[in-house]
């Protein structure tokens, strides 16, 4: 009895042990898979994911222009003197062939009459080298004269012929001298410069000097509106379509105009299309050289995605977006941008609509990263 009741104390007391060391490593190995369980979650940075909003299949395509005159000239003197009288200031509206200005030439003045004066003396010349190749002609016939002498009167006759020519040259080029005295509109348009005034000295240019501008002209009744389409619009903006010009200034109003023509070539440095909108200006409200913005209705091939800015990520393999599979694991997609609305952007190409995109990913993010997924309030962007 005595060995029995010795064992049953020994399990006893064995038991209990068992008990406090049990008691004592579960709750640490507990603790030890939360402690890890923590770790881990907080090794996987956390993620706003968000799905890609539809874009219209047909949008407004907004784009910064800038307006020309469609036809601008510097008018500049192509002859040197001093300026008389001018007859239009700035601001004025001229006819094709309107007299603007008068300059004084007196050395070219007389410089034609000089000229005048050496046609007339040629030309007597001319007659009375005609007359005696004409009698030495006569009497040769008679053997009178040497044929040699007959020659050297016959080719001087020509020769004097040459110099009366050359004398009507020179008048004719000194009368054009004298017809640039008067500075005239070479279209119809609008004086938006003036640059001289009476008694000012003026020089010939700028293909004959250093001359200054005396006048700059441009045609306003109908304007050269330009802007650059993105590469991604550019076949779908061609001749004949219609777009809307609109300015900062006026709020609400839009005038109309036709796309009359396109670079047909892409600009290699901003992957853009040079095209020319020309629009109407019978209200004169339009001032050539004022910034503007063109509005085109641009009919989508495709059904584009719209998504925050901040996805975009640029890479050495191009621009990318960053989206969820799998739900936890990182995959960057090759994207195709279109628009830029500030905020969002437009993607053309390589985006699932179904993707879970990640709104505003760190630098650190990773291909196949595991990441902790915090769903967005909203399931699309704004």
């Amino acid at each position: 009895m005595r060995k029995v009741r010795s064992v049953l104390v020994l399990l006893a007391v064995l038991a209990f042990a068992a008990f406090l060391v049990v008691s004592g490593i579960v709750p640490r190995l507990r603790a030890r898979q939360t402690l890890r369980k923590q770790t881990d979650i907080t090794a996987e940075p956390p993620v706003l994911v968000l799905r890609p909003k539809r874009g219209k299949p047909g949008e407004e395509l907004i784009l910064p222009a800038n307006m020309q005159a469609f036809v601008d000239a510097p008018i500049y003197a192509r002859t040197n003197g001093y300026l008389k009288k001018w007859y239009f200031d700035m601001g004025s509206r001229v006819k094709q062939g309107a007299l603007l200005a008068v300059i004084e030439t007196p050395e070219v003045d007389q410089q034609l009459q000089q000229a005048r004066e050496d046609l007339r003396t040629a030309e007597a010349n001319l007659k009375l080298s005609q007359i005696t190749a004409q009698r030495y002609s006569d009497l040769l016939r008679s053997d009178s004269v040497a044929k040699q002498d007959v020659d050297n009167a016959v080719q001087d006759a020509a020769a004097k012929a040459a110099t009366v020519k050359s004398a009507q040259a020179n008048v004719r080029r000194l009368e054009q001298m004298v017809g640039f005295e008067q500075i005239v509109a070479p279209f119809n348009g609008v004086i938006t410069a003036r640059n001289t005034d009476v008694g000012q000295l003026i020089e010939s240019g700028p293909a004959g000097g250093p001359g200054k501008e005396l006048f700059h002209v441009a045609a306003i009744d109908k304007l050269r509106v330009f802007a650059n389409v993105p590469q991604v619009y550019s076949h779908q903006t061609r001749p004949g379509m219609k777009a809307d010009l609109t300015l900062p200034e006026m709020p609400g109003r839009r005038f109309t105009g036709m796309l009359v023509r396109t670079a047909d070539a892409i600009d290699p440095a901003t992957r853009t299309l040079l095209v020319e909108v020309d629009v109407i200006n019978s209200t004169g409200l339009l001032f050539p050289g004022a910034y503007s913005e063109l509005h085109f209705n641009i009919k989508a091939n495709a059904t584009s995605l719209i998504i925050p800015s901040s996805s975009l990520v640029f890479r050495s393999e191009g621009l990318r977006v960053p989206t969820v599979i799998n739900g936890n694991c990182v995959h960057f997609v090759n994207v195709t941008v279109g628009r830029d609305f500030g905020n969002t952007v437009e993607v053309l190409t390589g985006l699932p609509e179904d993707a879970n995109v990640v709104a505003n990913p760190p630098d650190s993010l990773v291909e196949g990263e595991i990441v902790r997924v915090v769903p967005a309030r909203n399931a699309e962007p704004e």
